[in-house]
Parts: C-alpha cells; sequence; structure tokens
C-alpha cells in the first residue's frame, strides 16, 4: 500500500448538508442589515483569505488570547488526557489545529487509537491541515468535516472509540450573544452522551485597555480580516459593497462585558447583494456591527455550564487570569438516569 493509499484509508471527508438554500442562508444577512445598529452575522468571516488572516492575528504581539490558551494547554495537556483517558477528539472551529496538537501530541502518548474529528467552514484550511496532522501522527484516524458548528453538532457521525470529547477552544462561545449561548449549549448538551467530555476556552473579564488593544493590533491585521468578511458577501451574494469606504472600529462595551468590531461607513452609500435581492442605504458614519467577543466571569460561567448538565471536572487559568480552561463532564439528566 503507497502513502496515499495509506492517508485516504485513514483520512474521511465530509461535507455536511446545509438545510437552507442560499437565500435562505442569506436571510440572517438580510435581517441583520434591515436592524438598527445594522449587524452581518460573524461566520462570514472565515472564508479562506479570512482564515489566513485570523491565523496572522493569533501570533501578533497584542493579540494575548492564542498564547494564554496555548500555555494553559502547554501545562495541563497531559493531565487532560490522564483524566478523560482514551477517546475520540471532535473540534468545532478547528483552523490549523495549533493548539489541538499539545492535545493530540498528550493522547498519543497515552493511547494506542488516536482519534481527531475537526470541524471548520473553511474548508481550504480543513484539508491543508488534515494532511499535515496525518504526516505528524502515524496512528492518527482523522475525519474532517466541513461546514458551520450547528450542523456538526446535529450530524456528529458516530464515534469510533468508547469514549468523547468536544473541544471548543479561543474563547469563540464569547461570539455568541446570551440566547445564543444557551442554544449552542443545548446543542451541545444533546450532541455528547453521559460521561463524555467538553473542553472549553474561554477570555475572561480584564483592563480594558489589554482587550481594546488586541483588537486594534498595530500592523492593521485585524482591520483587514473585518473588511474581508465584505469581500466574502460580495464574491457569495454577489454584493457591491467597496472596502475602502469602510473603516474597522472595535470597542470594549463595559456594560455588556464585550469586545464589539464594526464597520463604519465613510460616505453615504447603497449597498446591494443581487442573489438576495437585496439592498439597503448606509448613512455616512453608521456602522455594521461585524461581531461581539465577550468576555466570562469564570463563576457564573460555571454555575452556566451545571444548568446544562456539565460538570466542571478542573478549571485551569494562566497566572494572569486573562483566560479560562474548563474541562467539563456530561451528566445524565432524569430521563437518562438509570
Amino acid at each position: 500500500m503507497n502513502v496515499v493509499q495509506q492517508e485516504n484509508a485513514r483520512f474521511r471527508w465530509v461535507t455536511l448538508n446545509a438545510s437552507d438554500t442560499n437565500v435562505d442562508e442569506g436571510a440572517a444577512i438580510i435581517q441583520g442589515l434591515k436592524q438598527m445598529p445594522k449587524t452581518l452575522p460573524c461566520q462570514y468571516f472565515y472564508d479562506d483569505r479570512g482564515s489566513q488572516l485570523f491565523e496572522q492575528i493569533c501570533d501578533l504581539p497584542e493579540y494575548y488570547p492564542t498564547r494564554t490558551e496555548q500555555a494553559i494547554l502547554e501545562t495541563y495537556a497531559a493531565e487532560i488526557a490522564q483524566l478523560t483517558g482514551s477517546c475520540e477528539l471532535v473540534e468545532l472551529g478547528s483552523g490549523s489545529s495549533r493548539k489541538t496538537r499539545l492535545l493530540l501530541e498528550a493522547y498519543s502518548k497515552t493511547n494506542d487509537q488516536l482519534q481527531y474529528c475537526p470541524i471548520d467552514v473553511s474548508a481550504g484550511i480543513l484539508k491543508t491541515t488534515a494532511l499535515e496532522l496525518l504526516h505528524q501522527y502515524p496512528k492518527l484516524k482523522l475525519c474532517g468535516l466541513a461546514g458551520t458548528y450547528e450542523q456538526a453538532l446535529d450530524q456528529l457521525p458516530p464515534a469510533e472509540l468508547e469514549n468523547r470529547m468536544l473541544i471548543f477552544l479561543g474563547s469563540t462561545m464569547g461570539n455568541l450573544n446570551p440566547a445564543e449561548c444557551d442554544r449552542f449549549l443545548d446543542r451541545v448538551r444533546n450532541a455528547l452522551q453521559p460521561g463524555e467530555f467538553f473542553l472549553l476556552g474561554v477570555d475572561l473579564q480584564k483592563n480594558p485597555a489589554v482587550l481594546e488593544a488586541a483588537y486594534n493590533d498595530s500592523q492593521a491585521i485585524t482591520a483587514a480580516f473585518n473588511l474581508n468578511l465584505l469581500n466574502h458577501l460580495n464574491w457569495r451574494f454577489r454584493g457591491n459593497f467597496k472596502l475602502d469606504q469602510f473603516s474597522h472600529w472595535a470597542f470594549y462595551n463595559t456594560v455588556e462585558h464585550q469586545i464589539e468590531m464594526h464597520l463604519r461607513s465613510l460616505a453615504t452609500q447603497t449597498i446591494a447583494l443581487e442573489t438576495l435581492d437585496f439592498q439597503t442605504t448606509l448613512q455616512a458614519g453608521e456602522t455594521i456591527r461585524t461581531e461581539i467577543s465577550r468576555k466570562f466571569h469564570l463563576p457564573t460561567l460555571v454555575k452556566t455550564l451545571e444548568t446544562y448538565a456539565f460538570q466542571p471536572l478542573q478549571v485551569w487559568t494562566d497566572p494572569n487570569h486573562w483566560f479560562g480552561l474548563l474541562l467539563c463532564q456530561r451528566q445524565c439528566i432524569s430521563d437518562e438516569c438509570p
């Protein structure tokens, strides 16, 4: 058997079925652009170019979350593997899997079987990363899922190992408002069996100056990432957004405890999305909110997780208490208990 055949035997690729048509998918865009203030869904950050820009953001000196969470994983990955035992790793929003490699390394030292299911909306970065990992870990079996979190949680294939751990790093849960977060945790609970694990990384509340610097970097990579969302919409829905007519704006909302990223219109302009048969007018100075990034209070988050049948087994933070990593175990609920 040659190398390509071996990798095919170890690598399965699934493009998840979308329940929506292109127009239905655009309903959230239309709804967001009709309301005041206007918004756009942050999932459209992540075409292949957006994913590449985000990888650059993760290496910026001002952007502490990636290196802080990575340092926690470097310290505790072996303990996580010991606490869970052998299990399949399933990651939402895997990107380049840079932090998950620390977990794969830890599990490879203690388990004969290594199973990883990365999930990402960017098929390009998903395939590239999968091939790298297959070369790096000879005993790894990998099933790549291209799709959204919602699709992935609703369509997860059966686990090949007896146990499973769902991984959600990077404080991506902070991009969800409280109602969306509730729906997400409900989906995670339904996707896991009692006794399985949920590993969650969250950014914590801290000095607003530290937060605002992280989203307004000196190299303007975050600005390019924010503006690229418009490029993605132009390509996907035949839009006419002119990127030079917008500027990046990010600030910390101290009431809601969240970073907000906006695109500010530099002129009065009419925006059209031909595929969606939609147009709207933006006034000069008007903004479109493209992302929120909520910052969490650990005791409050623990109580929330417990209401969704997730019992935190261990909570780790960095020395500055800037970031938290929680290993939770799915508990049985009333109709599941023997």
